[in-house]
């Protein structure tokens, strides 16, 4: 072996080592039973701006149990929604007006009092402050007296429910959006006791708090690299790990190997428009003549074999995933595809004028090749090896794949004209699907960077946003996926290529009871933290 190499293997192990010593060296690991250490999952990213909910902490892009704050509403072990700071809610015909009675006994840590002031402060400045939160539809929340708020919506939205569910509710009294989140007050079940930033949080029980007391009085929450979850385990001196796909054949002594399902679909996002020359933001490029054809698309979506690809790359910790929200109440089976057909995809390239005729194993049409580029965030080896599996199972069919590895500030940049790996977790259907597929200007944002567009699915899309039935919202938003022909599935306009719906997959230390977990929210393995315990 090439010293250079060997240097470099030695220096990464010490590297390694090092960073679990760290986190091992500070408090983490003590004897106190009711203590827990966890290391957290890459979703849950250390809060630059401190541990505010509004600025994202808890809720946002990603949805999870901010510890200090509590919500409204809270998912129960059902996965239903269910009252929290609230006691109840109802909503106006015409679906624009939400009036959530809350309750008259919470007090913050400070020892004031929670009320409605507080309820209708915390929405109406995350509104101003234009986090990653999108509270756009918000006109504003307006008290009704110390235990009733009313949230006026500019237009209906079905999916205001999961605004209420996320967002834990600041004291309006003390809020300051500069030092809050250094030291936020809250009426969660822990407060905040001290961060070093950069390696770990250490959250202890409030004593105010008005739920079921949590067994666990000390929490110690790391933000590791995934590099170097592994050693944490191996360390034991951390309760809850999470498994990097790198080690899914692995095993711990003295832990147990939890899977939990969450819904984290991981697919290809494919340029919707055909290039027409045009811009976006003074310099995106738009449109893409290989992957706006309809015959590229469904072949992908037909030719690949996504069973393959999750054992191949998960080692089976995953499931095939097509059409983004299948684990989902409003999943549409219809609009699925039969996959792994290679002959099929190679007929479709040909029924659609896609041949190859130089012998090159390339199909082209019009003197266009079958070739494009994928970006993909090298970071993520999860995200890294699907993109090298679709680039191989889509050569068999005729199709080049040219990966890219890239920040994504470039994968943000080149989306609208280019293929970008991406995924995509939320079971609010507004954001999974709304905004996911419903035809929108260019504006640079994430959220639909293919560009589709399809008339007859945006109106089903609206009806359920409008619609104050919740069954009902779910069949329209069923529906959208596979419409006249068309829609967002893979059985009709095929935008996407989804692939793998993997699961989260946690390290836990034998002894430790977590409790009833609701299904498919797998993303938030402490949603339930007050129900844990240890043997």
């Amino acid at each position: 072996m090439d010293k250079k190499i060997i240097i470099g293997i030695i220096a990464a192990i010490v590297i390694i080592g090092g960073l679990a010593y760290a986190f091992m060296g500070n408090g983490v690991g003590d004897d106190d039973p009711t203590h827990l250490v966890v290391a957290a999952h890459s979703n849950i990213k250390e809060p630059k701006a401190g541990f505010d909910p509004l600025t994202g902490w808890g809720c946002g892009h990603q949805n999870y149990n901010p510890l200090v704050q509590s919500c409204l509403f809270k998912t129960n072990g059902s996965g239903e929604f269910a009252p929290d700071l609230a006691t109840d809610y109802s909503i106006s015909e015409d679906g624009k007006t939400w009036t959530v009675n809350i309750r008259d006994d919470v007090k913050f840590s400070d020892n004031s009092t929670l009320n409605a002031e507080d309820v209708a402060f915390t929405f109406n400045t995350a509104k101003k402050l234009e986090t990653d939160l999108d509270l756009t539809n918000l006109e504003n929340a307006t008290v009704v007296n110390d235990t009733c708020v009313e949230f006026h919506l500019v237009e209906p939205r079905s999916t205001f429910i999961y605004d209420l569910r996320y967002l834990g509710i600041v004291p309006s009294d003390t809020y300051d959006n500069n030092t809050y989140g250094q030291k936020p007050i809250g009426s969660g079940p822990y407060v905040l006791d001290h961060w070093d930033k950069g390696q770990q949080a250490i959250f202890k029980i409030n004593d105010n708090y008005y739920g079921q007391k949590p067994y666990f009085t000390q929490i110690t929450l790391l933000f590791p690299e995934e590099a170097t979850w592994l050693e944490l385990a191996k360390s034991g001196d951390v309760d809850v790990v999470p498994v990097a796909t790198s080690a899914l054949n692995q095993s711990v002594n003295g832990y147990q190997f939890v899977e939990k399902s969450a819904g984290r679909a991981q697919g290809v996002s494919l340029p919707y428009l055909p290039d027409t020359g045009i811009v976006t933001n003074d310099s995106y490029k738009v449109g893409n003549n290989v992957t706006a054809d309809h015959a590229i698309r469904e072949a992908l979506n037909v030719g690949i074999d996504r069973n393959k690809t999750v054992q191949s790359v998960f080692a089976g910790h995953a499931s095939p995933e097509y059409t983004g929200v299948d684990t989902r109440d409003y999943a549409n089976p219809d609009a699925k595809v039969q996959d792994g057909d290679i002959d099929r995809a190679k007929q479709i390239l040909a029924e659609g004028g896609w041949n190859d005729t130089d012998g090159d194993g390339i199909v082209e049409k019009d003197g266009v090749k079958a070739s494009f580029d994928l970006y993909y965030p090298p970071d993520y080896l999860d995200r890294q090896s699907l993109s090298t599996v679709f680039a191989e199972q889509a050569k068999e069919i005729g199709i080049e794949v040219k990966l890219v590895g890239a920040d994504w500030d470039t994968i943000y940049a080149n989306m609208y004209s280019s293929a970008a790996l991406m995924q995509q977790t939320s079971p609010d259907p507004y954001k999974s699907i709304y905004q996911q597929y419903h035809s929108k200007e260019m504006d640079g944002f994430y959220m639909n960077p293919n560009l589709y567009n399809n008339s007859a699915a945006d109106a089903l899309m609206e009806q359920a946003m409008a619609s104050n039935d919740f069954a009902q919202a779910n069949s329209l938003w069923s529906q959208s996926a596979l419409v006249n022909g068309g829609g967002w599935g893979p059985a009709g306009d095929a935008p996407w290529v989804w692939i793998a719906n993997y699961d989260y997959n946690y390290f836990i230390k034998d002894g430790i009871n977590i409790g009833s977990q609701p299904d498919g929210l797998g993303n938030d393995i402490l949603i339930n933290i007050c129900e844990w315990t240890r043997a």
